[in-house]
């Protein structure tokens, strides 16, 4: 009989594609789990129908893998089959839906947002960070002013908006650090600061006077204001905005105009979350 050292490595996982380093995950982890999150990050709006071996491409599975967990989803509701293209329903919506049902102060939120967005005749949206950028939770449009079509659920970093700063501001100084170190610093306009210490100053100063602007960093004739949202504790979880063009209200004339009433509203939203937490 041969010895443990003379024994074959066992062969890899049958949901990795070969060579792939074997998993360590504690007992906590369940690589099944991870291994269907995966499958339904595969699909995107580039990509919203794929082939099994599209899927187990985008997800780093084999073929084998990715068709039980596709099955798997299928049977649940969350995917659909047409022919040999396979899409994720309506249902999906679900998943993302319970965080918001889960926090209920984001339904008090939504007047106080559609009362600003009316009184000052532009955009307000809620969102929060999510590692290196920032997720929108809730928004009331007023016209589409962005080529990125916005909606809940949109991702934008977080280093070039003003939402995104206002809560890298909450964060710790190591954290904070951690986290622009990860960030795609890209120059995504002319305007666009991608310096890490240019905009740790920048987010020095937000820390001070409680607020931010964007002139132009994140898109070519976008301006927005921002606002903190805090827990009872003090601690920034969200961050709210108000967007506008350039050619139709200058980033100085936003604050003249619009910084009072956006500063009253995220009190008004700090309260009501205070009241919850």
């Amino acid at each position: 009989m041969a010895s443990p050292a003379s024994q074959e490595p066992p062969a890899d996982h049958p949901d990795q594609p070969p060579g792939t380093p074997a998993e360590k995950p504690s007992d906590t982890y369940v690589q099944s789990f991870a291994r269907g999150l995966s499958v339904i990050r595969a699909f995107n709006a580039q990509r919203p129908a794929q082939t099994l071996t599209e899927i187990a491409q985008a997800s780093g599975l084999t073929r084998a893998g990715a068709r039980r967990i596709l099955l798997t989803l299928v049977g649940l509701g969350y995917v659909q089959a047409d022919g040999r293209l396979f899409r994720l329903t309506p249902k999906i919506l679900d998943l993302g839906f319970a965080y918001l049902t889960s926090m209920p102060f984001w339904n008090l939120a939504e007047p106080i947002m559609e009362a600003l967005s009316q009184q000052v005749h532009e955009s307000c949206s809620i969102s929060v960070l999510d590692g290196t950028e920032i997720v929108y939770v809730l928004r009331v449009p007023a016209r589409k002013i962005m080529t990125i079509n916005l909606s809940i659920g949109s991702r934008l970093p977080a280093y070039c908006s003003s939402m995104g700063r206002v809560l890298l501001a909450g964060l710790p100084d190591d954290e904070l650090d951690r986290t622009l170190r990860a960030s795609d610093l890209r120059q995504r306009t002319q305007r666009t600061v991608t310096d890490i210490d240019a905009l740790k100053a920048i987010i020095a100063e937000i820390r001070v006077r409680g607020w931010a602007q964007n002139d132009q960093e994140l898109e070519e004739g976008l301006v927005s204001l921002s606002a903190p949202i805090r827990n009872r504790s003090g601690q920034v979880i969200a961050a709210m905005n108000i967007s506008g063009q350039a050619n139709r209200t200058s980033a100085e004339e936003m604050v003249r105009r619009f910084l009072p009433p956006l500063l009253d509203a995220s009190d008004k939203i700090t309260n009501l979350v205070s009241l919850r937490s």
